[in-house]
């Protein structure tokens, strides 16, 4: 039973999607009638959470187990004695699972409401508290130490200070405010803190606001894999090409026990900043971060040396990870998405010009890994298909660990090649309603099934470069 609406979206981009879960391979495969169905229990698994919280351990720092014992000791503080279990992933050695409880329905809504942007709506629904920044609206005489019940904008319509909204909002939860109406909308720009601490949300999951910062990197399970299947091998040279906010690139560097290069590429500066600052805090000292396009890192005039820096010289890099910029349509929970299918359709000739510079930066025998936080087939699966055509210098390979589905079909890859891929694709599990009696009665491979199952809509793909594109044909 879904406890939110299925995903908002504009009619145009609604059908778009559609025609692409709906393709005739896909169709001829299933039935129309069975491509439908999972097409609309996707868009109603992506407005809810997925069912685990998964953070990745800095191995760098710590064992595994070390602090997997701090976090339930963190955990039971958190929930008052409440055990909350914290599974070690069998085949993601450095990555924990901790169960979701929810969506519990039985919680009382107050009069005193706080409104709340979509945005920080989707963070409140994975455990985080309300800050102030999120807070768009709240009632007339509400004052600091009232309980209150939070709602969430999905469809950005109610005005900053409002007192009161009508309009389409889905209820969170309820918790305890920090601060009054008249304090939160006094226009200084130094309140930044909680506004109102969750106590009763209608998803329980932990908070980790600054809980074993040094230890902990909080992550969706796929884009944990994604490091693990690149693979990267202590003295290499690796790059990621869009590394913000530096999750993947630190956990390069921790598999790489912290020998070796990782050059991490974003071009807007603050986030590389986030990605030093990461690093940093980690204790890793083989990341070094610049602020560059990813669509200039190859460097066309060999004659000036840059001594390390981007532009860099072709085929300098053992292994290189494409993060790449994309729709976005993957990301959980999200209950609204306002774009046209202008902006959702916008990403496939930037990818496909990154794509090009990374074939041209890594060295023959290196491997390229390709990956988004999307679900649409032009996104994924076509720029494999393309990616095979344009380049015969590259071929596929197959993941390690391989936890998610295989590629989807419709954009003329062989059954063997879509095998090769990974799809994570929350619509092949029904909608969960997991409470701690569940929790105690469940079996652990149950339990890491579900997390590797019912997690965003993420894609990637592996190939290795046999051969140098320096050469020229005879």
């Amino acid at each position: 039973m879904s406890v939110f609406p299925k995903i908002s979206l504009r009619l145009e981009v609604e059908n778009y999607l559609k025609a692409g879960f709906m393709n005739k391979e896909v169709v001829s495969a299933l039935g129309k009638q069975e491509a439908e169905r999972k097409f609309e229990a996707l868009l109603c698994r992506l407005s809810h959470p997925p069912s685990f919280t998964t953070v990745r351990v800095n191995t760098h720092l710590a064992s595994v187990q070390h602090v997997k014992n701090l976090l339930f000791d963190e955990l039971q503080k958190q929930f008052n004695g409440l055990s909350f279990p914290v599974l070690q992933h069998p085949e993601l050695q450095d990555v924990l699972l901790i169960p979701v409880i929810g969506p519990r329905k039985n919680i009382k809504q107050r009069h005193c409401e706080v409104v709340v942007g979509a945005q920080c709506g989707s963070a409140v629904l994975r455990g985080a508290h309300v800050y102030v920044p999120g807070i768009v609206s709240a009632s007339k005489f509400m004052k600091a130490g009232d309980v209150v019940s939070i709602y969430s904008d999905i469809k950005g319509k109610c005005k900053k200070g409002a007192k009161e909204f009508d309009g389409t909002k889905i209820f969170l939860g309820n918790g305890i405010s920090e601060l009054s109406r008249r304090e939160i909308f006094s226009g200084l720009p130094e309140l930044k803190g909680i506004g109102v601490r969750m106590t009763e949300p209608v998803y329980l999951s932990p908070s980790f606001d600054n809980v074993l910062p040094s230890y902990l990197f909080l992550q969706n399970l796929p884009s944990a894999v994604v490091a693990h299947v690149l693979d990267p091998q202590p003295g290499e040279r690796i790059l990621d090409l869009c590394a913000a906010p530096g999750g993947k690139t630190t956990h390069i560097a921790a598999l790489m026990q912290d020998q070796g290069e990782v050059i991490a590429l974003d071009k807007i500066s603050n986030k590389v900043e986030k990605i030093k600052q990461n690093a940093l805090l980690l204790g890793l000292n083989s990341i070094r971060a610049f602020c560059f396009d990813g669509t200039k890192a190859l460097k066309l005039d060999v004659v000036k040396d840059t001594e390390g820096e981007p532009p860099f010289l072709p085929e300098s890099f053992d292994r290189i990870l494409l993060d790449a910029p994309c729709s976005g349509m993957g990301q959980r929970p999200n209950m609204a998405c306002t774009w046209t299918l202008k902006e959702v359709t916008s990403y496939q000739p930037l990818q496909r010009k990154l794509f090009t510079v990374a074939v041209q930066l890594l060295k023959p025998g290196g491997v390229l890994v390709y990956s988004t936080c999307t679900i649409t087939l032009a996104e994924n699966e076509e720029q494999v298909a393309w990616a095979l055509r344009t380049f015969p210098c590259l071929q596929l390979q197959h993941q390690e660990p391989h936890v998610g589905g295989e590629g989807m079909m419709g954009a003329g890859l062989s059954l063997e090649q879509l095998k090769q891929l990974q799809r994570f694709d929350p619509s092949v599990v029904q909608s969960q309603n997991t409470d701690m009696d569940s929790l105690r009665d469940a079996r652990i491979e149950d339990m890491v099934w579900l997390a590797n199952k019912d997690c965003i809509g993420f894609f990637i793909a592996k190939f290795i470069k046999c051969k140098s594109t320096q050469e020229k044909d005879p």
